[in-house]
Formats: structure tokens, sequence, C-alpha cells
């Protein structure tokens, strides 16, 4: 018999300036750094350009020591790296970016966006990558949407699709450096959709529109983030709108943290040596 979670923090997502771009942050916040090993989640839109408007424009920039992730709900982004990779992330797909020893990366909208205009909407989240891993050579998955399984749910209404992980005698295509579990959630009005969580993962929920109650008990809404007690296996999700929402799990790595900007270590130390590789070119040179 499944033992439901409780809740130890709920979140309002702030908004907050990404260059011209503005996005909720729902991690990290003043009261926790982080949902090991998650470190960040924003949410940018739904908002609405039209044609020839450039809504994200992030010029390069480095990264060290943790895995950004962009997931894509609307429009599309062109990804373009140090390493050479470059890839048009739409609808539905997702980008797993390994960072490892040093990466610099641009984000863009794309040009065929820019000249149609549309809705752009997208969550980037930080994965922390273990100690023993944190000066990898850098890495780019980028998979469609079709790529990522769908998950039976009892309830019709409800869709479970898996990004990350292993789920339902099922596994993602990603590949990662830690136990992950990543549920990209759809639940029409009045459906019900239990999900399973290993007991050992600290875990999060990110609605990003709608209302559901949880564990046949309170009701939250949008742009929220619940962080779940390590108590049980699983929750328990019904529809009051229909709603979206983001299931974030993994085990916990439970080692020092240091994160300066762009880079995530485990000491000081190395937080200067990520800025001192960064600026004599160890990290690759980006050629647009």
């Amino acid at each position: 018999m499944q033992t439901l979670r409780s809740v130890a923090h709920i979140f309002l997502a702030q908004e907050i300036e990404m260059g011209h771009l503005p996005v909720f942050q729902a991690l990290p916040t003043e009261q926790i750094r982080q949902i090991d090993p998650f470190l960040l989640i924003h949410h940018f839109g739904p908002f609405e350009t039209y044609p020839g408007e450039d809504p994200i424009d992030l010029a390069p920039h480095p990264h060290r020591g943790f895995e950004p992730v962009t997931l894509m709900y609307s429009g599309s982004i062109r990804h373009k790296d140090s390493r050479g990779n470059e890839g048009i992330i739409g609808p539905g797909d997702v980008q797993w970016m390994t960072a490892g020893k040093g990466i610099i990366h641009s984000e863009r909208a794309s040009s065929a966006y820019r000249e149609t205009g549309g809705v752009l909407e997208g969550i980037q989240l930080w994965v922390n990558l273990p100690k023993k891993d944190k000066l990898v050579q850098p890495r780019y998955q980028q998979f469609a949407a079709d790529d990522f399984p769908h998950i039976p749910c009892a309830d019709p209404l409800a869709s479970i699709q898996l990004i990350a992980g292993e789920y339902g005698h099922q596994k993602a295509p990603i590949e990662t450096f830690s136990p992950i579990l990543l549920l990209r959630i759809h639940i029409k009005q009045g459906a019900t959709c239990p999900l399973e969580i290993p007991a050992a993962f600290h875990a999060g929920l990110y609605i990003l529109d709608g209302s559901v109650t949880l564990n046949h008990n309170f009701s939250y809404g949008d742009r929220t983030l619940l962080h779940f007690r390590n108590n049980g296996d699983g929750i328990v999700l019904t529809a009051q709108q229909d709603t979206r929402a983001l299931l974030l799990a993994g085990m916990p790595l439970d080692e020092p943290l240091v994160q300066w900007g762009p880079y995530v270590m485990n000491d000081q130390t190395e937080i200067m040596e990520a800025m001192r590789d960064y600026q004599t070119g160890k990290m690759g040179f980006y050629i647009d």
C-alpha cells in the first residue's frame, strides 16, 4: 500500500529578469538552496511575441560542474556551444547539457520563431553533478517530444511522460550521472493521478498552471513548487482545473555545495579555478 508524502515547503515562483527576459524562479529560494540534486527551476513564459521580435537572446556564457536542462512547451530556441553542438529545441523537446569541466553556450529564439512570432514557454532546470563527475567532458543530449515514453495512468484524462529515469517498467532515453526521475504531467479537470516516488529520492512538484488537490487534502495553483518530505513513496494529484506539472525527484548527492554564478563546485578553490580556466580559454571558444 502506498504511503503518501507530506509537504515540507510551499514556494510561489518569483519573477526576476534574465537579460530582458522575464522568468519565474521557483528554486533556489531564501528558505532552501536546493532540492538535492536540483539546484534551479526557471519557468519562462508563456508570453506572445510578434513577427520580428526577439524574446530571448542570452549571449555566450560559461558553465561548469552541473547540467543545464531545457524543456520546451511552445515556441523554439536555438542552442549553440563551444563544443560545436547546435540545435533547435521545439515544442515538447528536451535539451540535457552536461557542462562538466566547462562549456560556453548561447540561447536564442530560433530564426523560424522570430519570423512568425507566437507563444514562447519553457522550463530550465539545473541538475548538480556528483563530485567525482564535476570535471567530466561536456556532453550534449537533445531529444524530440516523441522520443519520450508515455506512461499509462488509471485515469485516461491524465497523461504522464517520462523525461528522465525509469518509471512504469519504461526507461527514458536521457543518460544521467546520478539516479533521476523527471515526469511531465498533464491532468484534465476532474482526473486523479497517483504517482510513485522512490522512497530514498528527494522530490518536488512544480505546477506550471491549473490547480490540483494533493493527497485528497489541500489544493495548489499556478507557479507553485511543493517540496516533499522523505516520508513516503508517492503522491496523489486530483485536478480542479486542467493542470500541467513537473515532478522532479532524485537521489541526493549529500555533498558540499559552493556556487558562484554559472559555476557549481564543492569548495571555493574549485570556483576560483573555474573562473581562471574560463578566462584563459580552457573552456573552449565560442564562434557564432
